[in-house]
Protein backbone atom coordinates (compact mmCIF):
# COMPACT_ATOMS: atom_id res chain seq x y z
CA UNK A 1 0.00 0.00 0.00
CA UNK A 2 1.51 3.31 -0.75
CA UNK A 3 0.30 6.38 1.10
CA UNK A 4 0.43 10.13 1.39
CA UNK A 5 0.45 12.29 3.96
CA UNK A 6 0.01 16.23 4.20
CA UNK A 7 1.59 16.90 7.52
CA UNK A 8 2.40 19.87 9.11
CA UNK A 9 4.63 19.48 13.31
CA UNK A 10 2.99 17.92 16.11
CA UNK A 11 -0.43 16.63 15.27
CA UNK A 12 0.50 15.33 11.97
CA UNK A 13 4.06 13.70 13.52
CA UNK A 14 2.06 11.66 15.91
CA UNK A 15 -0.68 10.97 13.28
CA UNK A 16 2.30 9.26 11.41
CA UNK A 17 3.82 7.71 14.24
CA UNK A 18 0.44 5.49 14.55
CA UNK A 19 -0.38 5.08 11.33
CA UNK A 20 3.48 3.60 11.18
CA UNK A 21 2.58 1.05 13.61
CA UNK A 22 -1.58 0.58 11.86
CA UNK A 23 0.45 -0.17 8.77
CA UNK A 24 3.93 -1.35 8.84
CA UNK A 25 4.04 -2.55 5.34
CA UNK A 26 2.74 0.12 3.72
CA UNK A 27 5.15 2.65 2.01
CA UNK A 28 4.90 6.30 3.17
CA UNK A 29 5.45 9.63 1.72
CA UNK A 30 5.03 12.41 3.84
CA UNK A 31 4.74 15.56 2.11
CA UNK A 32 6.03 17.95 4.76
CA UNK A 33 5.06 21.81 5.27
CA UNK A 34 7.68 24.14 4.82
CA UNK A 35 5.66 27.26 5.63
CA UNK A 36 6.64 27.48 8.90
CA UNK A 37 10.34 28.05 7.75
CA UNK A 38 12.35 30.72 9.07
CA UNK A 39 15.92 32.12 8.69
CA UNK A 40 17.45 32.94 12.67
CA UNK A 41 20.87 33.46 13.59
CA UNK A 42 21.62 33.25 9.78
CA UNK A 43 20.40 29.74 9.76
CA UNK A 44 17.47 28.08 8.24
CA UNK A 45 14.84 26.54 10.81
CA UNK A 46 12.13 24.50 9.16
CA UNK A 47 10.10 23.74 12.51
CA UNK A 48 7.85 20.89 10.65
CA UNK A 49 10.09 19.05 8.39
CA UNK A 50 12.47 18.55 11.68
CA UNK A 51 9.33 17.38 13.80
CA UNK A 52 8.17 14.72 11.49
CA UNK A 53 11.79 13.70 11.57
CA UNK A 54 13.05 13.84 15.41
CA UNK A 55 9.44 12.21 16.40
CA UNK A 56 9.56 9.07 14.13
CA UNK A 57 13.59 9.02 14.57
CA UNK A 58 12.69 8.81 18.12
CA UNK A 59 15.03 12.57 19.20
CA UNK A 60 11.57 13.97 20.13
CA UNK A 61 10.94 15.70 23.51
CA UNK A 62 7.92 14.07 23.49
CA UNK A 63 6.64 16.15 26.67
CA UNK A 64 6.85 19.43 24.64
CA UNK A 65 5.80 17.74 21.02
CA UNK A 66 8.78 19.50 19.20
CA UNK A 67 12.48 20.06 19.59
CA UNK A 68 15.06 17.30 20.84
CA UNK A 69 15.26 15.72 24.11
CA UNK A 70 17.43 15.89 26.82
CA UNK A 71 18.16 19.29 25.51
CA UNK A 72 20.03 22.54 26.43
CA UNK A 73 20.34 26.27 26.11
CA UNK A 74 24.06 27.32 26.12
CA UNK A 75 23.73 28.70 23.06
CA UNK A 76 20.50 30.02 23.13
CA UNK A 77 21.95 31.53 26.72
CA UNK A 78 24.90 32.68 25.20
CA UNK A 79 23.79 34.82 22.31
CA UNK A 80 21.18 36.22 24.68
CA UNK A 81 24.06 37.69 27.21
CA UNK A 82 25.90 39.50 23.65
CA UNK A 83 22.00 40.55 22.89
CA UNK A 84 21.63 39.02 19.80
CA UNK A 85 17.74 37.70 20.01
CA UNK A 86 15.18 36.67 18.80
CA UNK A 87 14.65 35.40 22.35
CA UNK A 88 11.18 34.46 21.93
CA UNK A 89 12.49 31.61 19.95
CA UNK A 90 14.03 28.46 21.88
CA UNK A 91 16.56 26.66 19.54
CA UNK A 92 18.44 24.20 21.76
CA UNK A 93 21.81 22.80 21.37
CA UNK A 94 21.06 20.11 19.83
CA UNK A 95 18.81 21.46 17.63
CA UNK A 96 21.34 23.76 16.51
CA UNK A 97 23.33 21.14 14.70
CA UNK A 98 20.76 20.38 12.61
CA UNK A 99 20.37 23.70 11.58
CA UNK A 100 23.80 24.36 10.84
CA UNK A 101 24.30 21.07 8.90
CA UNK A 102 20.45 22.47 6.51
CA UNK A 103 22.27 25.89 5.76
CA UNK A 104 25.81 24.60 5.22
CA UNK A 105 24.08 22.06 2.06
CA UNK A 106 21.80 24.42 0.89
CA UNK A 107 24.51 27.04 0.61
CA UNK A 108 27.11 24.66 -0.72
CA UNK A 109 23.80 24.15 -3.57
CA UNK A 110 22.09 21.56 -2.82
CA UNK A 111 18.15 22.26 -2.57
CA UNK A 112 15.96 21.72 0.68
CA UNK A 113 14.78 18.05 -0.78
CA UNK A 114 18.06 16.34 -0.95
CA UNK A 115 19.51 18.07 2.41
CA UNK A 116 16.18 16.63 4.11
CA UNK A 117 16.66 12.91 2.41
CA UNK A 118 20.50 13.56 3.66
CA UNK A 119 19.28 14.18 7.56
CA UNK A 120 17.14 11.52 7.47
CA UNK A 121 20.17 9.18 6.83
CA UNK A 122 20.28 9.80 10.53
CA UNK A 123 17.12 9.92 11.72
CA UNK A 124 15.46 6.89 9.91
CA UNK A 125 12.49 7.99 10.16
CA UNK A 126 10.57 5.13 8.22
CA UNK A 127 8.70 7.51 5.87
CA UNK A 128 10.38 9.53 2.71
CA UNK A 129 9.94 12.83 4.00
CA UNK A 130 9.36 15.91 1.31
CA UNK A 131 9.24 19.41 1.81
CA UNK A 132 6.26 20.16 -0.33
CA UNK A 133 8.70 22.61 -2.50
CA UNK A 134 12.64 23.67 -2.70
CA UNK A 135 11.14 27.14 -3.23
CA UNK A 136 11.19 29.65 -0.39
CA UNK A 137 8.07 29.72 1.44
CA UNK A 138 6.96 32.22 4.54
CA UNK A 139 3.68 32.40 5.53
CA UNK A 140 3.10 35.70 7.15
CA UNK A 141 -0.20 36.60 9.56
CA UNK A 142 -2.04 40.13 8.75
CA UNK A 143 -2.74 41.87 12.61
CA UNK A 144 -3.64 45.39 13.80
CA UNK A 145 -1.29 46.21 17.12
CA UNK A 146 -1.90 49.79 18.67
CA UNK A 147 -4.56 50.11 15.76
CA UNK A 148 -1.39 49.48 12.75
CA UNK A 149 -1.92 46.82 10.25
CA UNK A 150 1.07 45.23 9.65
CA UNK A 151 2.69 41.53 8.59
CA UNK A 152 4.27 39.37 10.97
CA UNK A 153 6.04 36.12 10.46
CA UNK A 154 4.42 33.18 11.36
CA UNK A 155 6.81 32.12 14.08
CA UNK A 156 6.49 35.20 15.58
CA UNK A 157 2.31 35.70 15.77
CA UNK A 158 1.92 31.99 16.88
CA UNK A 159 5.55 31.63 19.10
CA UNK A 160 5.56 35.58 20.35
CA UNK A 161 2.49 36.54 20.11
CA UNK A 162 0.43 33.74 21.22
CA UNK A 163 -1.96 34.24 18.51
CA UNK A 164 -2.92 36.74 20.93
CA UNK A 165 -4.32 39.41 18.49
CA UNK A 166 -6.34 38.69 15.90
CA UNK A 167 -5.35 37.12 12.34
CA UNK A 168 -6.32 39.52 10.02
CA UNK A 169 -5.11 37.35 6.61
CA UNK A 170 -2.95 34.40 6.59
CA UNK A 171 -0.46 34.68 3.37
CA UNK A 172 1.97 31.90 2.00
CA UNK A 173 4.00 34.40 0.61
CA UNK A 174 6.16 32.86 -2.27
CA UNK A 175 3.69 30.03 -2.69
CA UNK A 176 2.29 31.44 -5.68
CA UNK A 177 5.54 31.38 -7.60
CA UNK A 178 6.50 27.93 -5.99
CA UNK A 179 6.96 24.46 -7.23
CA UNK A 180 6.19 21.18 -5.76
CA UNK A 181 9.37 19.75 -5.10
CA UNK A 182 10.75 16.49 -6.95
CA UNK A 183 9.27 13.55 -5.84
CA UNK A 184 5.97 15.46 -4.58
CA UNK A 185 3.52 15.21 -7.58
CA UNK A 186 4.86 11.79 -8.89
CA UNK A 187 4.06 9.94 -5.09
CA UNK A 188 0.41 11.39 -5.49
CA UNK A 189 0.17 10.51 -9.13
CA UNK A 190 1.36 6.77 -7.19
CA UNK A 191 -0.66 6.55 -3.78
CA UNK A 192 -3.34 4.15 -2.97
CA UNK A 193 -4.72 6.64 -0.25
CA UNK A 194 -4.14 10.36 0.42
CA UNK A 195 -4.67 11.39 4.12
CA UNK A 196 -4.76 14.45 5.89
CA UNK A 197 -3.79 13.95 9.67
CA UNK A 198 -5.24 16.49 12.09
CA UNK A 199 -2.67 19.18 11.53
CA UNK A 200 -3.75 22.78 11.15
CA UNK A 201 -5.67 22.96 7.96
CA UNK A 202 -4.70 26.87 6.92
CA UNK A 203 -1.48 26.82 8.02
CA UNK A 204 0.02 23.41 7.68
CA UNK A 205 -2.35 21.16 5.29
CA UNK A 206 -3.37 24.74 3.62
CA UNK A 207 0.23 25.49 2.80
CA UNK A 208 0.78 22.85 1.28
CA UNK A 209 -1.79 22.60 -0.69
CA UNK A 210 -1.07 26.32 -1.93
CA UNK A 211 1.85 25.33 -3.83
CA UNK A 212 0.53 25.09 -7.84
CA UNK A 213 -0.23 21.36 -9.23
CA UNK A 214 -0.29 19.55 -5.56
CA UNK A 215 -4.28 20.62 -4.66
CA UNK A 216 -4.54 19.85 -8.46
CA UNK A 217 -2.73 16.62 -8.35
CA UNK A 218 -4.91 15.31 -5.28
CA UNK A 219 -8.11 16.62 -6.56
CA UNK A 220 -7.40 14.37 -9.73
CA UNK A 221 -6.02 10.83 -8.13
CA UNK A 222 -8.58 8.16 -8.49
CA UNK A 223 -8.17 7.53 -4.91
CA UNK A 224 -9.57 8.44 -2.01
CA UNK A 225 -8.68 11.13 0.05
CA UNK A 226 -9.25 11.02 4.15
CA UNK A 227 -9.10 13.63 6.58
CA UNK A 228 -9.28 13.51 10.54
CA UNK A 229 -10.84 16.61 12.24
CA UNK A 230 -8.18 18.85 13.91
CA UNK A 231 -11.81 20.53 15.66
CA UNK A 232 -12.96 18.53 18.58
CA UNK A 233 -16.27 20.15 20.24
CA UNK A 234 -15.40 23.15 18.43
CA UNK A 235 -12.03 23.66 20.10
CA UNK A 236 -8.88 22.87 18.15
CA UNK A 237 -7.13 19.97 19.93
CA UNK A 238 -3.79 21.85 20.06
CA UNK A 239 -2.69 25.05 19.32
CA UNK A 240 -4.46 28.18 18.09
CA UNK A 241 -6.10 26.90 14.60
CA UNK A 242 -9.37 28.78 15.73
CA UNK A 243 -7.79 32.07 15.36
CA UNK A 244 -6.35 31.42 11.84
CA UNK A 245 -9.79 29.92 10.25
CA UNK A 246 -11.09 32.76 11.41
CA UNK A 247 -9.12 34.90 9.35
CA UNK A 248 -10.33 32.88 6.46
CA UNK A 249 -13.88 32.80 7.15
CA UNK A 250 -14.10 29.46 8.53
CA UNK A 251 -15.90 28.43 11.56
CA UNK A 252 -13.97 26.50 14.28
CA UNK A 253 -16.01 23.32 13.37
CA UNK A 254 -15.64 19.56 12.54
CA UNK A 255 -17.81 20.50 9.52
CA UNK A 256 -16.71 23.54 8.68
CA UNK A 257 -13.48 22.65 8.57
CA UNK A 258 -14.71 19.38 6.02
CA UNK A 259 -16.80 21.76 3.95
CA UNK A 260 -13.75 24.00 3.58
CA UNK A 261 -11.61 21.71 2.01
CA UNK A 262 -14.87 20.41 -0.25
CA UNK A 263 -15.51 17.56 -1.67
CA UNK A 264 -13.81 17.92 -5.10
CA UNK A 265 -10.65 17.34 -2.20
CA UNK A 266 -11.81 15.15 0.29
CA UNK A 267 -13.94 11.95 -0.11
CA UNK A 268 -14.34 10.80 3.74
CA UNK A 269 -13.96 12.79 7.33
CA UNK A 270 -13.58 11.41 10.26
CA UNK A 271 -14.77 13.26 13.25
CA UNK A 272 -14.67 12.97 17.10
CA UNK A 273 -17.28 11.19 19.00
CA UNK A 274 -18.13 14.08 20.63
CA UNK A 275 -19.20 15.91 17.65
CA UNK A 276 -21.14 13.10 16.03
CA UNK A 277 -24.10 15.06 15.56
CA UNK A 278 -22.39 16.84 12.51
CA UNK A 279 -21.70 13.30 10.45
CA UNK A 280 -24.90 14.01 8.79
CA UNK A 281 -24.34 17.92 7.76
CA UNK A 282 -20.84 16.33 6.45
CA UNK A 283 -22.50 13.85 4.58
CA UNK A 284 -24.74 16.12 2.98
CA UNK A 285 -22.20 18.12 1.55
CA UNK A 286 -21.16 14.42 -0.49
CA UNK A 287 -18.49 13.40 1.89
CA UNK A 288 -18.52 10.23 3.34
CA UNK A 289 -18.56 10.75 7.54
CA UNK A 290 -17.46 8.41 10.36
CA UNK A 291 -17.16 9.55 14.31
CA UNK A 292 -14.63 7.92 16.46
CA UNK A 293 -12.30 8.89 19.13
CA UNK A 294 -9.75 11.36 17.70
CA UNK A 295 -7.53 12.35 20.86
CA UNK A 296 -4.00 10.75 20.23
CA UNK A 297 -3.22 10.53 24.12
CA UNK A 298 -0.40 7.61 22.91
CA UNK A 299 0.74 5.76 20.10
CA UNK A 300 -1.61 3.16 20.40
CA UNK A 301 -4.72 5.85 20.10
CA UNK A 302 -2.88 7.23 17.14
CA UNK A 303 -2.64 3.76 15.45
CA UNK A 304 -6.04 3.58 16.19
CA UNK A 305 -7.47 6.74 14.53
CA UNK A 306 -5.04 6.01 11.73
CA UNK A 307 -6.78 2.36 11.07
CA UNK A 308 -9.77 4.02 11.06
CA UNK A 309 -8.54 6.43 8.15
CA UNK A 310 -7.70 3.71 6.60
CA UNK A 311 -11.33 1.92 6.89
CA UNK A 312 -12.87 4.57 5.35
CA UNK A 313 -11.10 4.99 2.63
CA UNK A 314 -11.53 1.27 2.13
CA UNK A 315 -15.20 1.92 2.14
CA UNK A 316 -14.83 5.29 -0.28
CA UNK A 317 -12.72 2.67 -2.59
CA UNK A 318 -15.81 0.31 -2.42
Amino acid sequence: MRIVVLAGGIGGARFLRGLKQAAPDAEITVIGNTGDDIHLFGLKVCPDLDTVMYTLGGGIDEKQGWGRRDETFHLKEELAAYGVGPEWFGLGDRDFATHIVRTQMLGAGFPLSAVTEALCDRWQPGVRLLPMSDDRIETHVAVEVDGEQRAVHFQEYWVRMRASVPALAVVPVGAEQAEPAPGVLEAIAEADIVLFPPSNPVVSIGTILAVPGIREAIAEAAVPVVGLSPIVGGAPVRGMADKVLAAIGVEADAAAVAEHYGSGLVDGWLVDTADAGVVERVESAGIRCRAVPLMMTDVDAAARMAAEALRLAEEVSA
